[in-house]
This record gives structure tokens, sequence and C-alpha cells, in this order.
């Protein structure tokens, strides 16, 4: 991958893992990004994943002809990315490391030492100068650690964004960058909005031509494209236009109920519907779909005197990463005290500018009449 003539792609995929972060379902692997910076002095940006150390230390090797670097950056702890920092700084002793305080804190919680003898902490607005180029440290606290920084090269105008703007998949598979993105953004980063909000603020003051991340491709043109869906993204703002159904079912009642919504929908002129079944579908989909578009429809059965386990997962997930400015509707089904749209509605008492649809489906059992009609006037609502 070409950067520039001064900066290297030194990053590896990885196509063994099965699960990211242990949650997130990665089909396409993942990419560990690393970047060689060779300037009269060569900074290296970031380590990568222990697991392969040893074909990034043969990057290394390669991009530098065998030189030794000057200073290792490390701009994020997670493990995917400070996993080979230990034996880096075996195989480089005279290499300084870089990195803010807080990083140093969480280097002797990982490996036993802070490398007190070779640090070189940097904070907002440092400089770390390369002779023929400089590096600028910018502090982005909780983007999505509370240790976090990004980089600016001025000379290539290049920001090294850590996590942000960073995707699910390896390198070299093609796929779709936004949805990818989306799913790693809301599941990874999402909780944090306003930090990526005064990250972003920053960054415009920034001549930026080009943004190298931690996870995925680097981004190099249109990138007005990326920033204004960051902007969006963080800023909690609908995406899309459109209504997400989730929903539960346990004897295909239910189920029943949302396909019926759905044709309803679409005949009422909602051309974006994205039906989402809990039990079977990926969660972070779902999630991502959730924060994605303006309208959301949750649909589920009474359980246990609560809501379906599958729900109440969902709706953690949605609350825990500060799900807001969303218009939410709900059906439930019941037996004999269908209380789950009441349980559900508790759930977003502590989420910001929920507007709660009027029109409510009570499903007893299985559809009639009623409830049918009830179905009829949620889609006329929801596509008003």
């Amino acid at each position: 991958m070409f950067i520039s003539e001064n900066v290297k792609y030194i990053g590896v995929n990885d196509h063994d893992i099965d699960l990211f972060e242990g949650q997130y379902d990665v089909p396409n692997g993942m990419a560990y990004n690393s970047y060689a910076v060779i300037g009269e002095k060569t900074a290296i940006m970031d380590s990568v994943d222990a697991a392969f150390t040893s074909q990034w230390l043969d990057n290394i090797n390669k991009a530098l002809d065998g030189k030794e670097p000057d200073y290792l950056v490390i701009q994020h702890m997670e493990p995917d990315h400070s996993g080979s920092i230990a034996v880096f700084a075996q195989s480089y002793p005279n290499t300084k490391i870089v990195s803010s305080a807080k990083s140093f804190t969480m280097m002797k919680n990982f490996f036993g030492t802070d490398l007190a003898d070779r640090r070189v902490v940097v904070g907002e607005g440092d400089i770390l100068d390369l002779g023929d180029r400089t590096l600028s440290f910018i502090a982005a606290p909780m983007v999505h650690w509370p240790e976090v920084m990004v980089t600016y090269d001025s000379k290539d105008k290049i920001l090294f964004s850590a996590d942000g703007f960073g995707k699910f998949g390896a390198l070299d598979v093609e796929e779709d960058w936004a949805c990818e993105a989306r799913r790693y953004y809301f599941g990874i980063v999402g909780k944090f909005g306003a930090q990526v909000q005064a990250l972003l603020k920053k960054a415009a003051a920034l001549d930026i031509e080009m943004i190298c991340p931690l996870h995925g491709p680097v981004l190099k043109e249109n990138l007005g494209y990326y920033i204004d869906l960051y902007n969006t993204w963080s800023s909690y703002g609908t995406e899309s236009e459109g209504v997400v159904i989730a929903y539960t079912s346990v004897y295909g009642n239910t189920k029943k109920a949302v396909e019926m919504l759905a044709e309803e929908l679409k005949a009422a002129g909602c051309e974006k519907v994205a039906v989402n079944d809990l039990a079977r579908c990926d969660m972070a989909e779902a999630v991502e779909d959730a924060f994605r578009y303006g309208k959301i429809v949750l649909a589920t059965t009474t359980y246990n005197g609560d809501i379906f386990p599958f729900m109440r997962e969902f709706i953690n997930h949605l609350t825990e990463h500060n799900f807001q400015n969303k218009l939410v509707a709900f059906m439930e089904n019941g037996t004999w005290n269908p209380v789950a749209a009441k349980v559900m509605k508790l759930k977003f008492e502590k989420s910001k500018n929920i507007t709660f649809a009027e029109n409510q489906v009570k499903i007893l059992s299985s559809l009639n009449s009623e409830s049918m009609a009830q179905i009829k006037a949620l889609a006329k609502e929801l596509c008003q």
C-alpha cells in the first residue's frame, strides 16, 4: 500500500480472528495498522497484536532497510495495538518510546515496566521533531480509551487517527467502507459521541489530505464524506430516513405482526424498512441499524414478568451507547398480562431526546381485528 514517499505501511492482516473484542463477528478478519514515518529521524506509529509481532518486526526491518528506528509512537494502548511493544523494546534497545502519561501507566500494568529509562511523555500540543518534519500530538481522551492521542504530520498533511475512522475487515478484502465502519463505530466508540465531537473540532483546524487509522484502509479521497459521517454518528443524528423493526418471537405470532407492519409501512410510503430478528441476527448489525435510521419499532413478548432476553440485551446495547434523538414505538404480546411495552419504555428513562410514538400495538396471543387496526395506525404515524 502506497501512502507517501516517506510514510510506509507496515501493518498486518488477521484472518485467524473470529470475534473482535470477544463479541463482534468479523468474517473478513481485521487489520492492525502501523506506519513508518521516515525523516531524518524515523518514527514507527503504533504496534500490532502480539500474535503478529514477528511479521510486524519484519515489516519494520524491510521499510527501514535494517536501520533502527528512533521512536515508537503509541497512540492507543488497547492490546490489538500495543501487544508488540515489549518485544519491540527488546529488539530495538535504543529506540525511544513516545506516548501519553496514561499510556505509560498502562504499559506497566500490561508488561510490568513503564520503560522509564527511554520514555518520552507527550500531551496536547507537543511536537516530536524528526528533522525534516514534525509530528504534532492531539489529546483524544475516551476515543475510546482515556490515554488516546492522535498525531498530525504537517509535511504530508496526514492525520494518524488511532481508532477513529477505523472499520472491521482485513485490508486484503474488498467491501463497503461505510457498512463495516458504522458497525465498528457504534459498537466500539459509539458511547463517546461528545468526545468524538471534540476531536472533530480540533481536526477541523488542520489541513488534512489523508487519514491513517489503526483499523481499515487509509482514506485519501473525498475526506468530507468520511468526516461528515463521523459528525452525524457522533452527534447521534439520523444518517438515513427509514424505520427499523427489532423483534423477538416465541411461537411466531409476534413475527406475523412484524411482517404485517413492515408491509403496511411500505404501503404507507416508507421506502426503507429494516427488520431484525434479535434471536438470529448479528446483534451489532441490529445496533448499527438502530443508530442509522431515525425511527425504531421494538416488538417483543412479555416473558417472566419482563421482556424476552434478546430484546433486553438489545435495548441495553442501545442505552449504554447513548442512544438518543430517535422516535421509538412499541409492539407487545402477552397471553394473560402483557407488560412488555411498559418495561421497554422504562428502559429509556435516562436516554436523551427520545420521542415515543402515540400509537402502540397490543397483541393478546395472536393477531385480531383490533391489533391489526393498531398496526395500520402505527404504520400511518411512522410514515407521516
